[in-house]
């Protein structure tokens, strides 16, 4: 799941940050139709249209949260993973309507992340205690981490795939998008900015700053897909 999330992570953040308006929801048959293509054939462009058909719901739920110290295009950035975890896990045969169960997911990572802001926007460490266990002795992460040999495999790919991220970054984007997109993500350990934070540090305008990460992201996207960029 992880790494499901991990590939498309790219192609979510600079599908939001590019988006003005968000088309429609489905019918009710189409979006069947969709759901069982990728329930059954994993056809990733039945899940992007699901995704992008679903943005207004996400934009909708996130409206509710816009009096928290969050950016609008943040908490939508949030609800979108929230969307696509949704899209994963729903199974089209209960008889329900994907919306009314994306709705309690996007809510629920909104929320998450909201809570989990409060507490610190730094890396913790996994041999950090994050609670204890009937018998009163701490626990930390790592004591919880499984050690299958599949998700050994995940974990492995997962760092492939992050470490490709920041060769990315390093090799095919400026200095200002660098930074940018280093700190708008919280990336190389730093604490992750709203627009206006990265704003008032540079020095420009949030709008600028919006431009420049709509920018990088699309560069990302272009690598990601394996696209040469040197003659955009």
């Amino acid at each position: 799941m992880l790494s499901f999330l991990l590939n498309n992570v790219i192609f979510l953040l600079s599908f939001v940050s590019q988006s003005e308006s968000f088309p429609k929801p489905l019918s009710a048959k189409n979006e069947r139709i969709y759901l069982e293509k990728f329930a059954k054939e994993k056809d990733m462009e039945a899940r992007n249209i699901l995704i992008e058909k679903n943005m207004r719901l996400v934009a909708h739920i996130a409206k509710k949260y816009s009096q928290s110290s969050c950016e609008q295009e943040d908490l939508i950035s949030i609800g979108t993973i929230g969307l696509i975890k949704a899209i994963n896990t729903f199974d089209y045969t209960k008889g329900i309507r994907l919306a009314t169960y994306a709705a309690r997911c996007i809510d629920n990572e909104i929320l998450m992340v909201m809570r989990n802001a409060k507490k610190s926007a730094n890396e913790i460490s996994l041999e950090e205690p994050i609670g204890v266990d009937r018998e009163g002795n701490e626990i930390s992460f790592m004591d919880i981490v499984g050690s299958s040999e599949e998700e050994i495999s995940e974990n492995v790919e997962i760092k492939e795939q992050i470490k490709k991220m920041y060769d990315f970054i390093a090799k095919d984007l400026s200095e200002r998008e660098k930074k940018v997109i280093i700190y708008r993500y919280g990336l190389c350990g730093k604490t992750a900015l709203t627009q206006k934070e990265l704003a008032d540090i540079l020095g420009i305008s949030r709008s600028y700053v919006s431009r420049i990460e709509k920018k990088a992201l699309k560069k990302l996207n272009k690598c990601f897909s394996g696209e040469d960029y040197e003659n955009s």
